[in-house]
Formats: C-alpha cells, structure tokens, sequence
C-alpha cells in the first residue's frame, strides 16, 4: 500500500508533488491546532475556523477569523509558531532537514522539489542551499527572540511571559506570518520605535529572499580573506525593487495622509506609522494602527504593494518583486524601441521576461476574479474586499476587519487566495498545464494588429 502510494506521488511533476505537499501540510495543521489542548477551554472551534486558521498559517498569511490571543493556549501557540516555521521556511526545507537527519540520499526527484519550491533555475547546489537557509532563517530567529524577549520585560510582569511574546513574535516577524498573541499585533507598540524597527528588520530579512542573505553572508566572509566578490543580478535587482518599494510607500503614505490621518501626528510618529506599513505591506501582516483609518486612496496603494509582495525564494507572496522589477524594465525598453532588457550590465531572458508578464497578467486575473465573486456573496464595500482580496494573495494578513464577518463561501474564496499565494502563480500554472514539449510542426507566422 504505502509503494504503490510512493509510486503514485513520484508519477506526478515537481509542481503537482509541491502542492499535494502543501496539502497535506495544511492537513496536518489542521489536526495539531484542532487538538483540545491547543485552545483554551470554552473556546468555540468550528471545522470552517480551524481550516481557515491552518490555511492561513501555512501559507504565512496572518488573516484570522478568531482572536489568537483569547484562542490559543500556550501549547496552542507554540504548535501555531512551528506551522509558521513549517510554512515560511518551505516544506521541502524542512523536509529536507528531517531526510538529512535520518540519512536519506537526496536524490534527483528531491532536488527538482527543492529547486521548484525555491524557484531555483538549476538543480545543483540546492541542498547546500535549503542548509543554509535553514541556519540562517533559525539563526535569525533565535536573535530576535533574544533582543525582543530582554527588551519586552519592561512590558510584562514575568520573564517568561517577555520572552514567549519574544519568541512568537520573532518567529511571526522573521516568517512574515502576521500573527499576533498580544491580541492586537503591535498597536500597544505603536510608540516604542525600537520594537517597530526590529520588527521592521526581521519582516525585511524573511522577505527579502534566501538567496539575498545567503550572497550578503559570501560577501562578507570575502572581505575577511580579501577575495573579491560579485552580486549575482538578481540580488542586484531584487534588492533595489525591494527598498524602492518600502521607500515609495512610506513617501507615498506621508504624502497621502499628510493633511488626513497624520494631520494632528508629529514627524516621528507619522514618519515611523508609513514606514512600518510600508515594510508590513511586503509580506507581514502585523501593524501598528487601525489600516481602516487611512483614507481610501492610501488603502489603494496599499493593495498595490501587497500585490506585489516580497521578493522570491522567500517566505512571501505576490507577483514578487523581481516580477514587478521585469516588467518595468520590459516595458520602459520597449518604449524606447529595444528588442532586449539590459540592467546593470546584463541582458535578461526573453523566457523571465515572458514569466514575468505572464505571471503578472494571471495574477490580476485572479484577483480581479476573486473580487468580483466576493462582491457578489459579501455585503462589504468594495474598497475592503480589494483590500482583503490583496492582503490574501499577497499572504500579507492586513485587514480592514471584515475577515471574521466573511460567509463560508467567501472564506473559501480567502483560503484558495492564501494557498495560491503561497505556491506561487508558476507552481499554480504548472499544476494546470502538463510537462513543456517541443512542437514537431509550425504554422506560416502572420502579424495581427496590436493596441
């Protein structure tokens, strides 16, 4: 039984094997945080919520339909830490570890998991790569717990309770998994700079990619024996459209709400309220403010850059922001009548550039798609179903606070949003499609009339 059920899963593509994983990932999140023990007695659980819930921390999402703080107990949120782990990391990362541990060879059909999970281009080196992934992302982790868990027993009456809201809120920030156990994610730090900027640092290094760090730590152990190092050009563009985008929206939002929502607020406070939403609007979901006091134009940016997400190979969602890099850059040489894309002294792929629209234009399909459905079950304003809609496929975990009040079927709508987000619009595509072949025939080309 269980070689024929082997069998069966290795006859699958890399795409199809990916999301079956995923599946059975939110199966078994599904279990642990419907366990009795997990939520605090007399807490109502309904099959709708402990779904939506695994749903969404598998995916890193952070939209919830039940309050984690009044929900959860405290073996409840250590088990909701590690389905965050679980979902941020990859589920062929950690898969890869237990495989490791146990000596099992990575063989040819793991590494095609690993380099589709990844959104790698080549099968070598990506067993190196999930080990340092791993290092990195615990490493990371374990600090901020430190700093934050030391730093939080000015708030709380015992070090133990400092260091558990320390350690989730770590583990959510570094995973951008948007949830919270203080019950109404950072508002009660809404003053206290030094928690937002290492909130903002750790949401910067989970969704920044893996890669990025992994090229940032080779260049520094360079430095140190004195070899020179070279950026590959996607550390090179990521890095740049990621910080132009955390720079776009904070201007962006100051700008906007200079005379509304931050008419009566001091330079700092209105400085560090943009900057915050801005970093969070990558993939986090936590916040300092109430997004439903921002005006409506605000709230439309904001859906802008959480459809654009965080960067690949990270634990975020989105088109991603290399996507959004390639198409201005297609479009822009275009314009300029360029057959090709040069950036920073390279000359990219007509296949990336062809992904990069294709993806893009999906993307919008189905989230116009999934607006418009929404518009028809639910009773809310368009405005906080875009908003919603956004926050989902970008696996952001904003809200306006209409998630709990959504319908079963609106529910299911966020679910498949969050799911998509997580495996990304290609493995989505993948799954639909079969495997790529080589046409034996062609037709005579003729042009057709364009915009």
């Amino acid at each position: 039984m269980i070689v024929e059920v082997k069998k069966r899963l290795y006859s699958l593509s890399p795409a199809k094997l990916i999301v079956t994983f995923y599946f059975l990932a939110v199966t078994v999140s599904f279990l642990l945080l419907s366990l009795p023990f997990a939520r605090k007695p007399g807490v109502e659980w309904t099959f709708i919520d402990a779904l939506f819930t695994a749903v969404s921390a598998v995916s890193v999402t952070g939209l919830t339909v039940v309050n984690t703080a009044d929900t959860f107990s405290l073996p409840g949120v250590f088990i909701l830490a590690f389905v965050l782990q679980f979902g941020g990391i990859g589920i062929m990362t950690l898969g890869t570890f237990i495989w490791i541990l146990f000596g099992k060879k990575i063989g040819l059909q793991e590494r095609r998991l690993i380099m589709m999970d990844q959104n790698q281009s080549k099968l070598s080196g990506v067993v190196n790569l999930l080990k340092q992934i791993l290092v990195l992302v615990l490493t990371i982790e374990i600090f901020g717990a430190i700093i934050l868990g030391t730093y939080f027993m000015q708030y709380f009456p015992t070090w133990q309770e400092a260091y558990l809201h320390g350690f989730f809120a770590s583990v959510s920030a570094t995973t951008n998994g948007g949830f919270d156990i203080t019950g109404s994610s950072l508002v009660p730090f809404a003053n206290d700079y030094f928690v937002q900027m290492v909130n903002i640092i750790l949401i910067t290094l989970g969704a920044i990619g893996f890669p990025v760090l992994i090229e940032v730590k080779n260049y520094i152990r360079s430095k140190q024996i004195q070899e020179r190092y070279r950026f590959s050009l996607y550390t090179k563009l990521t890095t740049v459209t990621f910080f132009g985008l955390m720079v776009f929206g904070t201007v962006g939002i100051i700008v906007l709400e200079f005379n509304k929502f931050f008419a009566d607020k001091a330079w700092h406070e209105s400085f560090f309220y943009a900057l915050f939403q801005a970093a969070t609007t990558r993939s986090a979901g936590l916040s300092t403010m109430d997004v439903s006091l921002f005006s409506q134009t605000t709230q439309l940016l904001l859906c802008f850059l959480m459809f654009i997400g965080a960067s690949p190979s990270s634990v975020g969602g989105g088109i991603r922001t290399t996507t959004f890099a390639i198409v201005l850059l297609t479009m822009f040489h275009f314009a300029r009548g360029s057959r090709t894309v040069k950036v920073f002294r390279r000359e990219l792929h007509e296949e990336d550039m062809r992904k990069a629209l294709v993806v893009t234009l999906v993307a919008f399909m189905i989230w116009f798609t999934a607006v418009v459905f929404l518009t028809i079950t639910e009773s809310h304003d368009l405005i906080e179903i875009m908003f919603e809609v956004s926050s989902a496929f970008g696996t952001v975990g904003l809200s306006m606070g209409i998630t709990p009040d959504l319908s079963t079927v609106g529910k299911i709508v966020i679910m498949i949003l969050m799911f998509i987000g997580r495996v990304g619009i290609l493995s989505f595509l993948y799954l639909l499609g079969r495997r790529e072949v080589e046409a034996n025939y062609h037709y005579p080309k003729e042009r057709v009339i364009i915009g």
